[in-house]
């Protein structure tokens, strides 16, 4: 009964953990040389970079259990900080140490940098969705949702449309508003904990997928790197996998693929046409994480603080949150002119706007853009996502892209992996089946 598990990502490794804690054994196969997907590791004189900037929050129960399983202390690996939105010098919104959901009206209610109208309109908005259970009567852009509920321009350009981009990967004018309702529903509606921001503090492949296969090695299981799978094949209820030149056989697949391999991967299997046809129409959003090392730590005042007017969204103080002395990583996230730029104009395009934001910068002593093309599917309204369940039995999809109320997130991601986990356990009947939390 062994499952073969197609993708070494967080999707792929949380159906692994999850399988190998039950006793089932898997057979990983990942095409890179490092576990993580699209959130993986990147060696660069002689350290490790990441290939995307990903803040994680407290709402991520699933996530943050599975760490914690391969990571027994989470204060070691990730740096938890109440919520404390900072765009530079422009607004600030900071969680009041008070019982959800005071902790957030009292944030916003005190948040500086915006009109007092304008921080009632604010709650109002929240609100009016609390009312609405979240759920709203039918899809529509963030942008319009923003206008239909008279948001201040200030506060949307400041909190907004940051966190729009920061969750959906996707432009307000573009992005889906009932996916940004349910961002704020998990991270506003909740717990006081729910709202907090979680920094990784060594590099996103050690942050979970390295130690998961540690565990699933520890369990009985294989995860094989370098094994690009080029195709799967199905007779008489066996699944055979195609890699290295390599043909194995599975009673089981989780395919946690990213989606614009998924058609060539199951180009041989007619029952998937539909699904892989599906995928084909996604349009997808950039990443660009630009790394800056000065000879020096610059003077951040946070771990974590927003850019205004610029390019660049998002910087992260390296030297605080995982002791690299120096080093600053800025994001640039969706699409943008940016894309047209070579990577030593945008590296010191974004060091430009660090000094202005900060002050005078000495320039780096090195830079680096690491450009994820493909990095979000873009998250627009009434996209059509596949289901994790085929007509194919014993086939299975995991991934950041498919059906649920999650933008492309780790979160999604992993409970993606889990749920597929839970259908092959299902399928097999082997002992209790672990279930997912809900926010």
């Amino acid at each position: 009964m062994r499952v073969a598990i197609l993708g070494g990502g967080y999707a792929g490794m949380a159906a692994a953990v999850t399988l190998s804690g039950e006793g089932v054994p898997v057979t990983v196969f990942e095409a890179a040389g490092h576990l993580g997907g699209r959130a993986r590791r990147i060696e660069y004189r002689g350290g490790t970079l990441d290939n995307g900037l990903h803040i994680l929050i407290g709402a991520y129960r699933e996530t943050l259990r599975l760490v914690r399983l391969v990571h027994p202390d989470l204060d070691k690996v990730l740096l938890r900080l109440p919520l404390d939105w900072r765009i530079e010098h422009a607004f600030r919104l900071r969680a009041a140490p008070l019982p959800a959901p005071l902790n957030l009206a009292a944030g916003l209610i005190t948040a500086s940098g915006v009109s007092f109208t304008a921080r009632l309109a604010a709650m109002r908005f929240v609100r009016a969705l609390k009312a609405m259970s979240f759920r709203l009567p039918g899809d529509t852009t963030v942008a319009e949702l923003l206008q239909s509920h008279r948001q201040d321009e200030a506060v949307s350009r400041h909190l907004w449309r940051p966190l729009c981009i920061a969750a959906l990967n996707t432009p307000p004018e573009q992005a889906s508003a009932q996916v940004f309702a349910n961002v704020l529903r998990d991270s506003f509606g909740g717990s006081r904990a729910d709202s907090d921001l979680l920094l990784a503090r060594c590099d996103l492949s050690a942050l979970f997928p390295d130690p998961a296969a540690d565990y699933v090695r520890t369990c009985g299981g294989e995860v094989l790197l370098g094994r690009t799978v080029t195709a799967v094949t199905h007779d008489r209820g066996q699944f055979a996998v195609h890699a290295h030149g390599e043909r194995r056989e599975f009673a089981h697949v989780v395919c946690a693929l990213s989606p614009h391999r998924l058609g060539a991967v199951v180009a041989e299997l007619p029952l998937l046409a539909d699904i892989a046809a599906t995928v084909a129409r996604f349009h997808y959003q950039p990443i660009h994480s630009v790394y800056l090392q000065y000879a020096q730590r610059p003077p951040l005042p946070a771990p974590l603080m927003g850019l205004k007017g610029g390019l660049a969204h998002w910087v992260f103080d390296r030297e605080t949150i995982c002791g690299e002395p120096g080093r600053l990583a800025a994001v640039i996230s969706a699409e943008g002119g940016h894309q047209e730029m070579d990577q030593a104009a945008l590296a010191q395009r974004v060091h430009t706007e660090l000094a202005q934001a900060l002050g005078p910068l000495p320039e780096p002593l090195w830079s680096r853009v690491i450009a994820e093309k493909r990095a979000t599917f873009a998250c627009t309204p009434g996209l059509e996502r596949p289901s994790q369940r085929t007509p194919l039995a014993g086939f299975h999809l995991a991934g950041d892209y498919v059906a649920s109320d999650y933008p492309a997130t780790l979160e999604a991601a992993v409970r993606s992996g889990i749920h597929c986990a839970q259908r092959v356990l299902e399928s097999i009947q082997v002992g209790p089946i672990p279930s997912i939390s809900t926010v």
